[in-house]
C-alpha cells in the first residue's frame, strides 16, 4: 500500500495510536516494535477494541479488510507524517537543545497560540515516534507548528528534519547531556547542529542566543537569524531583576514588555523567556499578548515547579538532569534567601566514561555551600566518595524523607528521569 493510499484512509480516521491501552474506537493502530515489545502481537486486540485499521509488518497478523501490510511500521509512520506535514504551508519551528527545550517550547507555544492557531508537541513526545505523532495531530486550519526534538546520538535530529521539514529552528544550548551517545560535548554540538544544517540548506531561519559564542558560530550561513540574549546587540535583550523564588525579567528597550513576572523558578530560565519573546516579536504577536502569555504560564510535569506542602517549599525539577542543568539548579537554590535547605538529588544518566567525574564535580559543588541535609540517590552517586546520605533508589529515599517530618524547610528535588525523584513526594 502506498503512502498516498494510506493517507486517504488517515484523512477519514485522523487519529493514530501505538498503544492498545490508550486506543479509542476509530483510531488507526500502528503496530510498532522495539527491543522489548512487538505491537504486531496486539493487532487483533486493537481491532477488537474498535480500531478502524491496523498497520502491520507481520503478514501473519493480517485481518481481512482491517489491516494494512507495510515493509516497516515505523518507517511508514514517519513517511505518513512527512506527507501530512507537506500539506501545510505554514511556519514549522523546531526546538532542540541540551537544557530547557521543553520549557522553551511551552513558553513559545503560550506566546504564539495567543495570536495563531498553533499545534505543538504534547508533553515530551520528542523522539523518533513522538515527532511523527506530533505532526500527525496537526489539524486543518493550523497556522503555526512547533516541534520539539530530543536526541541522544548523531544523525537523530537530521532524521527528524527529513519529515518535520522545519522552516525555523531554535537550539537552546549544547551542554553536557547524553555524552555517552554523542561522544562528548563537541559531539553534542554536532548532533544538535544538524538542525542548523537543515535550515542552512533549505533557506530557513534561526533564533540564536548570542550569549553562547558557539551558537553564533554554528549558525553562520543561515538565511535569516533573529537574536536574543543578555549582551548588547541582541534583537531581544533582557536581564534578571529577581529570582527569589520566581524569575522576574526586564526586557530592555521595550516599554510595554519591560518587566515580566514569571511563575518559573530560577534565573536559568531567563534564556527560555527571552526565546519566547523573540519568537513572539518575530512573528508579530502584540507585546501585550507576549507579556500576558509568559506571565500566565505555570510550569508542570516536574519542571521548575514551586510546590508548597504544609510549611515546606519544594522546588521540583525532576523531569531530567545532566551536569549542566544540575549545576544551575544547585547554584540557584544555594542563592535563594531561605534557611533550612535540603538537597534531594538523583543520579545523572547517559554520561558514559565521563559519569564518575561529572558526579564527583556535582559533589564538589555541593561542598561549597551549607545545607541542612543532602541526599544523593542511585547511579554513580553510589560509586564515588562523599560525606552525604545515599540511597539506592527513590523508594528507599522516600522512606527516609517520610521519617524526617520536615517543617519550614526548602527542598530541591532533581534527578534524571530514570531516577523518578518526584516519587519522594508521593503521600
Amino acid at each position: 500500500m502506498s503512502i498516498e493510499q494510506l493517507y486517504t484512509i488517515y484523512l477519514q480516521h485522523p487519529s493514530i495510536q501505538t498503544d492498545t491501552r490508550k486506543l479509542k474506537a476509530g483510531d488507526i493502530f500502528f503496530a510498532l516494535k522495539g527491543d522489548n515489545f512487538n505491537g504486531n502481537l496486539f493487532v487483533k486486540q486493537a481491532i477488537d477494541a474498535g480500531a478502524a485499521f491496523a498497520v502491520t509488518d507481520d503478514a501473519s497478523c493480517s485481518i481481512e479488510g482491517k489491516t494494512m501490510f507495510v515493509d516497516d511500521v515505523l518507517t511508514c509512520l514517519q513517511q505518513l507524517a512527512r506527507h501530512h506535514r507537506e500539506q501545510f504551508n505554514v511556519p514549522v519551528l523546531a526546538i532542540t537543545g541540551s537544557n530547557g527545550k521543553t520549557t522553551t517550547k511551552e513558553l513559545v507555544h503560550a506566546v504564539l497560540s495567543s495570536a495563531f492557531i498553533t499545534s505543538t508537541t504534547e508533553g515530551n513526545l520528542n523522539n523518533h515516534i513522538g515527532v511523527p505523532l506530533t505532526l500527525l495531530k496537526v489539524k486543518a486550519g493550523t497556522e503555526m507548528i512547533i516541534v520539539e526534538m530530543g536526541a541522544n546520538h548523531q544523525k537523530e535530529i537530521e532524521s527528524y528534519c527529513q519529515y518535520a521539514r522545519p522552516t525555523h529552528g531554535l537550539i537552546t544550548n549544547c551542554g553536557k547531556a547524553h555524552l555517552e551517545g554523542f561522544g562528548g560535548v563537541e559531539g553534542v554540538r554536532k548532533g544538535k547542529g544538524e538542525l542548523y544544517d537543515f535550515l542552512r540548506a533549505n533557506n530557513g531561519s534561526a533564533f540564536v542566543n548570542t550569549d553562547y559564542d558557539y551558537l553564533q558560530e554554528m549558525s553562520r550561513g543561515i538565511h535569516e537569524i533573529f537574536t536574543y540574549g543578555t549582551a548588547d546587540g541582541a534583537q531581544v535583550q533582557g536581564l534578571v531583576l529577581n529570582s527569589d523564588p520566581f524569575l522576574e525579567a526586564r526586557i530592555l528597550n521595550d516599554a510595554v514588555l519591560e518587566n515580566i513576572s514569571t511563575r518559573l523558578v530560577g534565573e536559568y530560565n531567563l534564556p527560555n523567556v527571552l526565546a519566547a519573546v523573540a519568537a513572539g516579536k518575530y512573528f508579530g504577536v502584540a507585546d501585550e499578548k507576549i507579556k500576558a502569555a509568559i506571565e500566565n504560564y505555570i510550569p508542570s510535569n516536574s519542571r521548575s515547579q514551586l510546590l508548597q506542602k504544609g510549611s515546606n517549599h519544594i522546588i521540583l525539577d525532576a523531569y531530567n538532569a545532566n551536569p549542566s542543568s544540575m549545576k544551575l539548579a544547585i547554584e540557584n537554590f544555594a542563592h535563594l534567601q531561605a534557611e533550612n535547605k535540603v538537597l534531594l538529588l538523583g543520579a545523572m544518566a547517559e554520561l558514559g566514561e565521563e559519569s564518575l567525574a561529572e558526579h564527583q564535580a556535582i559533589v564538589e559543588l555541593i561542598n561549597q555551600y551549607n545545607w541542612k541535609n543532602v541526599v544523593l540517590v542511585g547511579g554513580d552517586f553510589l560509586n564515588i566518595s562523599h560525606p552525604y546520605l545515599s540511597f539506592k533508589n527513590s523508594a528507599e529515599a522516600k522512606e527516609w524523607f517520610r521519617q524526617q517530618q520536615f517543617t519550614h524547610t526548602h527542598l530541591l528535588v532533581k534527578g534524571s528521569r530514570s531516577m523518578q525523584m518526584e516519587k519522594l513526594l508521593d503521600a
